[in-house]
C-alpha cells in the first residue's frame, strides 16, 4: 500500500483488489507523528468495528469504502476522545457529528483524529499542549490554523481528505501553506451537530483535499439541512452553478507584510485568470479590513469566550487563547449588539460590492511565519494570516482555498476564490479549470491534478438545447434569466435526426431518436432546479423534454419532439446542427435578395 492517493485511487485499489479492508491495520500503524499532526491515531479495537461494519456491505453502493479520512480534533467520532486540544476539556464522544456519520454511512474510516489551535482559536497551528503542527514543506514553518494537523495529512498523502472547521480561515490559511484545495461552504450547508463551537454563528465545517474533485464528492455525501443544528439552512434550488460575469474582483489595498514571494506569486494568479478568460478588476477593500478586524478586535470575541467556558475555566486554556478570550470582559450587551449592526452594514456593504463579480479572488495568506516567529509574537503575527480571511463568514460567503504556486523558497503559495452565499458549486467547478491550469503537483506529491469527475448536485437539471435556446438564438433568454449556465458544447449521440418545424415562431427544429440518425450539434445547460419547471412549462407542442443521450454515452434531459409534426417537417440532419442550417438559410436570403438587384448571382 502507498500513500499520496487521492479518493479515486483508494476506490480503484480496492476495486482491482490491490488492497483489502484488513490492510488498513498495518497502514494505520505506521502512521508517524513527528509533525505533531495527530492527537490521536486510530487503534486497533476503533479501526476494527469500523471495517467490520463494511465487510458485508456492497463496495459499488458506497462512493467511500474503505477510505480512510482524519477529523479535526473539535468534531466528535463514536469512541473516540474529543479534545479541542485542550486536555482538561476532554471526553469520551458517544456518538458521531452529522457529518461524520454521513462520511461512515458512505464507508470512509476514521483513521484519527488531529491537532489544532486549542478550541479553534488562531490560524497558525502553534497554539495547542500537542505540539506546533509543522509545515509539510518545510517543519521550520508554521502550518496554518486552526486546521492545522488536518491539512498537514492530506498534504503528505496520509488521507485522500479530512475534516476542519473554519470561522475565521481556519479551512483556507492551512490549505494555502500546504498545497492542497479547502473548500469553506456557505454557512449552514453542512451541520455543526457534534462539533465544539468557536463562534456558533459563524463555524462551518471545511474540508481538506487533493484535489477539487475529491472536496466536491466529499460534500455532496456531508451536504443537508440537519433539525438537530439549529444554524442548519436548507439549499436554495435556484442557484447558478456556473460563473456567468468573466469578472473576477482583486483588492485594490492588497498587504503582504513585505513578503515580495508572496506578492510575485499572487501577481501570478492574477494573470493565470486573465490567461482563463476572466477579466480582473481592482475594488475598493476598505469595508472588507472593517469587517474583519472586528472578529478578534471588538465585542464577536465573547462569543469565542462563552464557548471556551462552557467547557473548561479559561484559566486552564493556553495562555495566548486565555489573552484573547479574557478580552470580552470589556464588552457588555449594549456593545455587543452594537457590534451585530455594525456587523449587518459592512456585509450589506461587501454582498454589493460583489454582486458584478463572479468571485472575489485574494492571496489565501499575505505571508508565512516560522513557527519560532510565531511564538515570539503570537497576537501580531496571527492577526496578518487572517488578513484575507476574518470577513468571509461575517458577511455569508462562500470560498474554496486553492494551490497557486511553490514560491522561490520552496513554500506553497494559494490563492482563495470568494463567492456569495450558496455559490459552492460555480466555485467548484471553476476551481476545476484553475487546479488543471496550475499545473502543479498535489501535497507534497510528484502526481500532477487530472480531473476525475464532473461537478454536479442534487441541485440542478443539465438540459440539452438543439434550436432556439442555444446561445445567440431567440429563447436563450429563458435559460439564462432563471439561472441557466452553458454547461459544454457538444453532439448528441450518433442517432438522432434533426427536422425544421413547420409554422413556429420563431423557428424551431425537431430533435429524434432515429437508429440510422447522426450526430446533432447540442448545447448542454445547467439550470437551478427550482427553475427548471418555469422553462418546461414555456415549451410549446409538439415540442417536449425528454431524455437525450450524449456522444460520451450520458444521458440528459432535452428537447424532444412528438412524431407526428415531423410529417411536414425538413429533415435537415446533413446540416449536423440547427446553427448550420440557421446560416445557410440566412446565406440562401442573402443571395436571393442580392440577385434581384443584379449584384450577385445564385
Amino acid at each position: 500500500m502507498t500513500t499520496l492517493w487521492t479518493i479515486h485511487d483508494w476506490k480503484n485499489a480496492y476495486r482491482h483488489q490491490q488492497i483489502q479492508l484488513d490492510d488498513l491495520f498495518n497502514y494505520v500503524a505506521s502512521i508517524q507523528n513527528d509533525d505533531h499532526a495527530w492527537i490521536s491515531i486510530s487503534s486497533k479495537q476503533q479501526l476494527s468495528a469500523q471495517i467490520e461494519s463494511l465487510k458485508n456491505k456492497n463496495a459499488d453502493e458506497l462512493p467511500l469504502y474503505g477510505v480512510p479520512f482524519a477529523v479535526k480534533d473539535n468534531i466528535d467520532v463514536a469512541g473516540f476522545y474529543t479534545t479541542a486540544a485542550c486536555k482538561e476539556a476532554e471526553y469520551l464522544a458517544t456518538q458521531d457529528a452529522t457529518v461524520v456519520a454521513k462520511l461512515k454511512g458512505a464507508g470512509a474510516i476514521v483513521v484519527g483524529k488531529t491537532n489544532l489551535d486549542q478550541f479553534a482559536t488562531g490560524l497558525v497551528g502553534t497554539r495547542s499542549p500537542y505540539g506546533a503542527v509543522k509545515n509539510s514543506f518545510n517543519p521550520e514553518y508554521i502550518s496554518g490554523g486552526s486546521s492545522s494537523g488536518s491539512s498537514v495529512v492530506v498534504a503528505k498523502g496520509m488521507v485522500p481528505f479530512s475534516l476542519g472547521t473554519d470561522t475565521a480561515g481556519s479551512g483556507r490559511v492551512p490549505a494555502g501553506h500546504n498545497n492542497i484545495v479547502g473548500l469553506k461552504p456557505t454557512k449552514g450547508w453542512f451541520s455543526t451537530y457534534g462539533v465544539i463551537p468557536a463562534c456558533r454563528t459563524l463555524d462551518v465545517v471545511s474540508i481538506f483535499a487533493l484535489t477539487t474533485d475529491d472536496a466536491w464528492q466529499v460534500a455532496q455525501i456531508m451536504q443537508g439541512y440537519d433539525e438537530k443544528d439549529e444554524y442548519s439552512r436548507q439549499h436554495p434550488s435556484n442557484v447558478p452553478t456556473q460563473f456567468s460575469k468573466q469578472k473576477i474582483a482583486i483588492p485594490a489595498q492588497l498587504e503582504f507584510y513585505g513578503d515580495a514571494e508572496s506578492e510575485q506569486a499572487f501577481q501570478l494568479a492574477v494573470e493565470r485568470v486573465k490567461q482563463l478568460g476572466y477579466t480582473v478588476e481592482s475594488i475598493d477593500f476598505t469595508v472588507f479590513n472593517q469587517l474583519a478586524s472586528a472578529l478578534y478586535n471588538k465585542a464577536w470575541v465573547a462569543e469565542r469566550t462563552y464557548a471556551v467556558e462552557q467547557r473548561v475555566k479559561r484559566e486552564v486554556t493556553h495562555p495566548v487563547i486565555h489573552q484573547i478570550i479574557s478580552q470580552a470582559d470589556q464588552f457588555n450587551a449594549v456593545v455587543s449588539m452594537a457590534a451585530e449592526y455594525e456587523r449587518a452594514d459592512l456585509a450589506r456593504k461587501i454582498n454589493l460590492a460583489l454582486a458584478s463579480y463572479d468571485a472575489l479572488m485574494v492571496p489565501t495568506a499575505p505571508t508565512i511565519y516560522k513557527i519560532e516567529e510565531v511564538k515570539a509574537d503570537p497576537l501580531l503575527k496571527n492577526s496578518h494570516m487572517g488578513a484575507y480571511t476574518n470577513f468571509v463568514n461575517f458577511a455569508d460567503l462562500s470560498a474554496f482555498a486553492l494551490p497557486n504556486t511553490i514560491r522561490g523558497d520552496g513554500l506553497p503559495s494559494g490563492v482563495t476564490f470568494i463567492a456569495s452565499a450558496w455559490m459552492d458549486q460555480a466555485l467548484a467547478n471553476f476551481a476545476q479549470k484553475w487546479q488543471h491550469a496550475t499545473g502543479l503537483n498535489l501535497g507534497t506529491s510528484s502526481q500532477t491534478y487530472q480531473p476525475s469527475t464532473q461537478i454536479s448536485s442534487a441541485h440542478s437539471v443539465k438540459l440539452a438545447v438543439v434550436g432556439a435556446h442555444l446561445t445567440g438564438m431567440p429563447l436563450n433568454f429563458q435559460l439564462t434569466t432563471r439561472g441557466g449556465t452553458l454547461l459544454q458544447k457538444t453532439k448528441t449521440a450518433a442517432h438522432y435526426s434533426l427536422y425544421a418545424l413547420k409554422n413556429t415562431q420563431p423557428p424551431k427544429p425537431g430533435l429524434q431518436l432515429n437508429p440510422q440518425g447522426r450526430a446533432i450539434e447540442v448545447e448542454v445547460w445547467d439550470i437551478p432546479l427550482a427553475t427548471f419547471g418555469q422553462i418546461v412549462a414555456e415549451v410549446p407542442a409538439p415540442l417536449g423534454i425528454g431524455n437525450v443521450e450524449l456522444s460520451d454515452g450520458s444521458w440528459v434531459k432535452g428537447f424532444i419532439c412528438e412524431g407526428y409534426a415531423l410529417a411536414e417537417a425538413t429533415d435537415i440532419s446533413h446540416f449536423g446542427g440547427w446553427r448550420d442550417y440557421i446560416q445557410s438559410k440566412q446565406l440562401s436570403n442573402t443571395k436571393f435578395e442580392c440577385n434581384g438587384i443584379g449584384e450577385i448571382a445564385p
